[in-house]
């Protein structure tokens, strides 16, 4: 078996520095002792190694989970990668876009939701003027 403790610390920083600790230990925790081998992969794969890489931005990688999650019908992750991008410094106007673009592809139902999580999360003052510096950092 490969040591990963390595990818699984840098893993961990960077999914804390994304989301907050106390979000990254209540998500490692819900599933006790049966879950910690998949809290495994996600930190040292998915955040250790695959959002480790150069060839996107942080803000680019999230735009594109957030795509992703959009159009798989994926609220409550759409949610925790929405977060993610307010970190990595996504404006609500590139949010719109990716949301808008599910809506044409994948179809209105896919974008409904995720578009009332993105208001509450880019607060409603973001999404009516576009900044999202205010009310955004509190979400």
């Amino acid at each position: 078996m490969t040591d990963t403790t390595d990818l699984y610390a840098r893993g961990l920083r960077r999914r804390k520095k994304m989301f907050g600790e106390a979000d990254v230990e209540k998500r490692m925790a819900a599933s006790g002792e049966f879950g910690a081998p998949l809290q495994n992969i996600i930190n040292a794969y998915v955040y250790g190694d695959v959002w480790e890489r150069n060839g996107l931005s942080d803000a680019v990688r999230s735009l594109v989970m957030l795509g992703i999650t959009a159009a798989s019908h994926k609220p409550a992750e759409f949610a925790v990668h929405a977060k993610g991008a307010l970190a990595n410094g996504c404006t609500q106007a590139q949010v719109q876009d990716v949301l808008l673009l599910v809506a044409m592809y994948c179809g209105i139902p896919a974008a409904i939701e995720t578009n009332r999580i993105a208001a509450e999360i880019f607060g409603k003052d973001a999404v009516s003027s576009g900044d999202v510096s205010s009310d955004a950092a509190k979400a």
